[in-house]
């Protein structure tokens, strides 16, 4: 019990940071009063409004130009299959063809990934008691991993049509038959067989789960400074 009032208190910690209301605070932080055990109740409120943070965050950091391309960790590079278009094509001098496709795959995610808001929300709102328990006493992903399972066939239906729209609206599909142009160009070279816009679609949505694991990691793990009465009496319950 120790362990999940430790890993509660986290979570509003992190709740408080991130501007949620006060009042619904104040009505989790009830549940942790004193030596009482924590209500269903409390945990699904609690963990309800650190998850919607969390996703919120994720998805609004890649709804963004740069969102993908300006973040090391889910820039979206070019696929393997097109290694050898790439490096053929830099090597004779012809490297913006590759540059200019990596980088529209990157602003075709960052167009679709807020459409990922809607769908992360729907999930924390169905989520049962079990599912936050489960989450609670899981492992560091398991909200993540909770995500992908309620959200990922979703999302694919989703992005399908908004990927490929947003590859149309960007130029990608001109700067795509550019680099397959230029490529072909040169000697002893084959086209490369791909779906293209499976390969976005994939990347986009590892890389909104790579961040809601980041989000979710924050929430577990970093304790906050007490600067606060409030944050002094949600830490007392450690």
């Amino acid at each position: 019990m120790k362990i999940i009032k430790i890993a509660i208190t986290t979570v509003l910690a992190a709740l408080v940071l991130t501007s949620c209301k006060t009042t619904d605070i104040n009505r989790v932080l009830e549940g942790l009063g004193g030596n009482q055990q924590l209500s269903n109740e409390t945990v699904v409120a609690g963990l309800k409004q650190a998850l919607e943070v969390g996703t919120k965050n994720s998805v609004n950091s890649t709804n963004k130009p740069g969102g993908f391309s300006n973040n090391p960790l889910i820039k979206i590079a070019v696929p393997d299959e097109l290694d050898n278009v790439a490096g053929a094509l830099r090597k004779v001098g012809l490297g913006s063809y590759v540059n200019n496709f990596e980088r529209q795959m990157n602003r075709a995610a960052e167009k679709a990934s807020g459409e990922a808001k809607d769908v992360f929300i729907g999930a924390i709102s169905s989520m049962s008691i079990s599912d936050a328990w489960g989450i609670l006493r899981g492992d560091d992903n398991a909200a993540t991993n909770y995500f992908r399972e309620k959200t990922q066939a979703s999302l694919e239906r989703r992005f399908q049509p908004i990927i490929t729209n947003n590859m149309e609206k960007v130029g990608f599909y001109n700067d795509y038959k550019q680099l397959l142009g230029a490529y072909q160009k040169l000697p002893f070279t084959e086209k490369p067989n791909m779906n293209i816009e499976d390969y976005v679609m994939d990347e986009t949505l590892d890389g909104l789960f790579t961040l809601v694991a980041q989000e979710e990691k924050k929430i577990r793990d970093n304790p906050v400074a007490r600067t606060t009465e409030l944050l002094q009496k949600v830490f007392s319950q450690q």
